[in-house]
């Protein structure tokens, strides 16, 4: 029971291959396209769907574990894709049989969205960060028509750390954990020291933001957002609390979090 368990653990939450990304849009009349890119000699994948050239454009970033899949719900819904094409990439250590580790860097992640987003018209491109992806929005000072925060992690004094992370701590069970959560255990343990360098100067971001956070989200507390709230004049932040959401509102709230998408678009 424990091998059939791990096994299936294993699978379902490891990256997918490109073959399984695209077999995702079979049943849409979409055209989704894979490219991969280099941004410091590192190398990532990218999905980018243009329905049509004068639309905006949504960019996703992912949290930890997370890939470029964790949006394809969005991605392929037609009231979205009517109405914005769409940007969702791997972050380092994140894509499929990526031969690199995650870089531990809000600095590099942030960089690395500006290069995603420099060829964009910034004023139709809204920028999606998820959980870890949070911060990396945040960071991003660049002007853009709207960015969304979605159960963001962005203050060092509310991480969680879960127990779990004791597999990874522990040299005798860290071989039992599967290498893409070995990134997300090196992501997670690093990151409240680099929030440090960020957390008080999130108010340097002039974009309109909005957050949206799950008030029983455990795994990144609703006080991120509570807290961040305090930063920022009523008139740029707005603050959504999903009640009994956790954090997983992504997939388990996604008719309200598609239909604010869909407010940030007009």
């Amino acid at each position: 029971m424990f091998t059939i368990i791990y096994a299936l653990f294993y699978f379902y939450t490891s990256p997918k291959s490109d073959k399984a990304i695209l077999s995702e849009f079979e049943d849409v009349a979409l055209t989704p396209k894979i490219s991969y890119h280099n941004f410091k000699n590192l190398k990532y994948r990218k999905l980018s769907i243009v329905n049509d050239t004068v639309l905006p454009t949504i960019v996703f970033v992912h949290g930890t574990v997370g890939s470029c899949i964790d949006f394809i719900s969005y991605m392929k819904d037609p009231m979205i894709y009517s109405k914005a094409n769409f940007i969702s990439y791997d972050r380092v250590g994140y894509n499929y049989e990526d031969a690199n580790d995650v870089q531990e860097s809000i600095a590099f992640e942030r960089d690395m969205l500006q290069s995603i987003t420099k060829d964009l018209p910034k004023n139709k491109t809204v920028v999606v960060g998820y959980s870890y992806g949070g911060p990396i929005v945040l960071a991003d000072t660049t002007r853009y028509k709207k960015a969304v925060l979605l159960a963001p992690a962005v203050f060092s004094n509310r991480e969680v750390m879960p127990w779990l992370l004791n597999l990874y701590n522990w040299k005798v069970t860290r071989w039992l954990v599967p290498p893409i959560w070995k990134q997300a255990a090196k992501e997670k343990l690093s990151h409240k020291s680099d929030l440090k360098i960020f957390e008080k100067k999130w108010n340097q971001n002039s974009n309109e933001i909005l957050a949206i956070h799950g008030e029983n989200d455990h795994l990144v507390p609703y006080a991120n957002s509570e807290k961040l709230a305090t930063q920022f004049p009523k008139e740029q932040f707005e603050l959504i609390q999903i009640r009994r959401g956790d954090h997983g509102i992504i997939w388990n709230r996604f008719d309200f979090i598609r239909e604010q998408l869909i407010l940030c678009l007009n």
